[in-house]
């Protein structure tokens, strides 16, 4: 189980201010959903996070400084999914998801008996063991996305970063990944996912973090996050809440008149 800690981080692109001075403490395991309007900072955090984005401040993990960390360190620790990803080859897809598997040993790409067991176990939880010799080229574009969260789940790090992994799936796979998130948080895994489903974030998540031009504007549990006052504020969104499986979960019913 990872605790991540960010301690006054902030990046740049292109001369702008992206994340400004967030600070959190994510405790170990869990799931904790990233929402925010667009342009908020969400996918420069996240690429932060996951030590790929030059930043001010400090992220830790279990007290380790990720930037510190070597390249294959920092690749079996977190696994990073980011939001379009796409493969530049027509690898089967058994092929295409070992190659989360890369950080942990052979430079060639043999896999061990506990590498092809780690394939074979992410391929069967994202419903994908009968396209194990398809090319992922011919795959319609959900399938593909399924198969990038399949090749992040067998690196078999601890903490999962995840840019939108339900934006190109039909409805029923979004629950099946959601689903996932949960039972992978609940087997001690620390799962961070942007997401734009506000609906889906408040069912789902153990903590939500809203960002708003880059700062922390809410983080805790769903019920305290969002709140009718900052969907408004921060969404200029008007929201109806429903119960649901002893949660109130907003319902966007449209845009605030200004």
């Amino acid at each position: 189980m990872t605790r991540l800690v960010l301690d006054r981080v902030s990046a740049d692109l292109g001369g702008r201010r992206v994340v400004d001075g967030v600070s959190l403490d994510m405790p170990a395991g869990g799931l904790t959903v990233v929402v925010g309007p667009n342009g908020a900072g969400k996918t420069s955090l996240m690429r932060a996070v996951a030590g790929l984005l030059r930043h001010d401040g400090r992220i830790s993990l279990d007290g380790s400084d990720v930037g510190g960390m070597s390249a294959g360190e920092r690749a079996r620790r977190i696994a990073y999914l980011p939001q379009r990803a796409e493969f530049a080859w027509a690898l089967p897809v058994r092929d295409a998801v070992g190659l989360g598997r890369l950080p942990h040993g052979d430079p060639f790409g043999r896999l061990s008996t506990a590498d092809r067991e780690a394939v074979d176990a992410a391929m069967e939880r994202l419903d994908l063991t009968g396209f194990a010799n398809r090319p992922v080229t011919e795959l319609s574009g959900g399938e593909r996305a399924r198969v990038m969260l399949a090749r992040a789940l067998a690196t078999g790090a601890p903490l999962l970063v995840l840019d939108e992994p339900t934006a190109a799936l039909d409805v029923a796979h979004q629950f099946e990944v959601m689903d996932l998130m949960r039972a992978l948080a609940a087997e001690g895994r620390s799962v961070v996912a942007v997401l734009h489903d506000l609906t889906m974030a408040a069912r789902f998540a153990d903590r939500i973090l809203v960002l708003d031009r880059g700062r922390a504007a809410a983080f805790g549990p769903p019920d305290e996050t969002l709140t009718e006052a900052r969907l408004a504020e921060t969404f200029g969104l008007a929201c109806a809440f429903i119960d649901m499986d002893g949660r109130r979960v907003p319902v966007p019913a449209g845009r605030m008149r200004r």
